[in-house]
């Protein structure tokens, strides 16, 4: 069955891959992101890519109001935008951490808030939520990361039980170590805030360890078959954990208590 799906954070990565195999199965998809020259290729295929900015409410208000008046609804929303803001808490400044809720919990937040009444009216629709496996644990000089994902995973538990009534389904998906841009994000923003000064030496082990595994995470295209699992789904799970480590890492957490999970992660940046 065609699907009309939006897709927040498709210009690379994940968003981009799944976006390519969900066009290529017939579906009917808008594709959103900032940069909207790097989707030429979505619309080479046959996607619609839309530039918008998840900060924007005009933004998101004109991208939700031209694909409701072209397609009459929305039956899968997929808000996949967001990045790593690491450093140590002590150096980084509190509008760079607004800034990481901003894209990785309110800009999300406004987008749904928007699509909801679309789909409630149609008593019908999926909404699933990029989280991560850092949305269930956490590693060195990550806190705001892990804060916005920690807070992600129990909105969307809040939010799955409102909608559940009216046939909307709210799925978070937790990526593990995959191989995107992401990582690059990631080490950029720990060196600017802490690559000198009081935590150089945990910055530079931080480095080392993500060298040493650089390239080794899994393909998008493990995420591009999650996704194709759930909008195809008539009663999808929960949460799909996909992606190395994913799963050994929340059972870790879970279940090895804080100071063994403690000296597991620490083991693995030295």
């Amino acid at each position: 069955m065609q699907k009309v799906i939006l897709i927040i954070g498709a210009s690379a990565g994940m968003g981009k891959e799944s976006a390519k195999k969900l066009i290529q199965q017939g579906h009917t998809v808008y594709a959103v992101s900032r940069r909207l020259e790097l989707m030429q290729d979505l619309k080479a295929l046959g996607g619609i890519p839309i530039q918008m900015d998840v900060t924007n409410e005009a933004d998101i208000d004109k991208v939700v109001a031209t694909i409701i008046k072209k397609e009459g609804k929305i039956d899968v929303l997929w808000n996949n935008a967001g990045y790593g803001l690491y450093g140590a808490v002590e150096d980084i400044p509190i509008d760079e951490a607004r800034q990481q809720f901003e894209v990785n919990m309110f800009g999300l937040s406004s987008v749904t808030q928007k699509v909801i009444p679309y789909m409630r009216h149609a008593k019908s629709g999926t909404i699933i939520n990029t989280s991560s496996m850092g949305g269930k644990m956490y590693t060195p000089m990550g806190a705001w990361y892990h804060a916005s994902k920690h807070a992600l995973e129990g909105w969307s538990d809040c939010l799955r039980l409102e909608l559940k009534s009216f046939g909307i389904n709210v799925v978070i998906l937790e990526p593990g170590a995959i191989i995107t841009e992401w990582a690059g994000i990631m080490a950029d923003n720990v060196k600017k805030f802490s690559g000198n000064g009081a935590y150089k030496g945990p910055v530079n082990n931080l480095m080392a360890a993500l060298k040493k595994n650089e390239g080794t995470g899994s393909a998008p295209a493990v995420i591009a078959d999650a996704i194709h699992k759930i909008v195809n789904a008539r009663r999808p799970k929960t949460r799909y954990r996909v992606g190395k480590w994913a799963k050994p890492m929340v059972w870790m957490r879970i279940y090895l208590g804080d100071r063994l999970f403690d000296k597991i992660v620490m083991n693995m940046v030295k």
